[in-house]
């Protein structure tokens, strides 16, 4: 199904329905029906449906930071700006297919103007975000210039997509 398909056959209550699963994906489905203002089973047939259009790539746990730091440390949040020195798009695929497969890669973003990919990375400590450069940019003959800002603060932090 193409793209333009699936906007034209998404109505209000399949927006509402995809709003509430972006706040709690874990909400039972009969208290999302209640939400919603639909019964159960249309409810449960409309949320198969989002699925199947592949409005809802997947469901996860976010976890807290802060209380997960107070376990295992906070570690290093870093924005990472990726220059590549060929620009091509086999140069740009291969690189970010690489950098993709990295569990400490948590966003990959391509960008333009300016630096090529921007990068959310999290490593345990300095060493460990050490190693990850190496591992990731400076083994790579095509990366020309890496730039890293190291996160201080977060001060919001949403996967909410505004809907219409």
């Amino acid at each position: 199904m193409e793209f333009s398909e699936t906007i034209d056959t998404i109505d209000a209550i399949d927006r509402q329905v995809l709003d509430q699963l972006q706040r709690d994906a874990s909400i039972s489905n009969q208290a999302l029906a209640e939400l919603v203002h639909v019964s159960p089973p249309t409810c449960l047939r409309r949320v198969r449906r989002l699925h199947e259009l592949g409005l809802i790539e997947k469901q996860v746990a976010l976890l807290q930071p802060d209380r997960l730091a107070q376990l295992q440390g906070h570690g290093l949040t870093v924005i990472v700006e990726i220059t590549l020195d060929r620009q091509g798009a086999e140069f740009q695929a291969a690189f970010e297919t690489r950098i993709a497969a990295d569990p400490q890669v948590q966003q990959c973003w391509r960008v333009s103007p300016g630096p090529d990919f921007i990068l959310v990375v999290h490593a345990h400590d300095m060493p460990g975000y050490q190693a990850l450069t190496q591992r990731l940019f400076t083994q790579d003959a095509n990366v020309r210039n890496v730039k890293a800002f190291f996160a201080t603060r977060r001060a919001k932090f949403d996967t909410r997509v505004p809907l219409a």
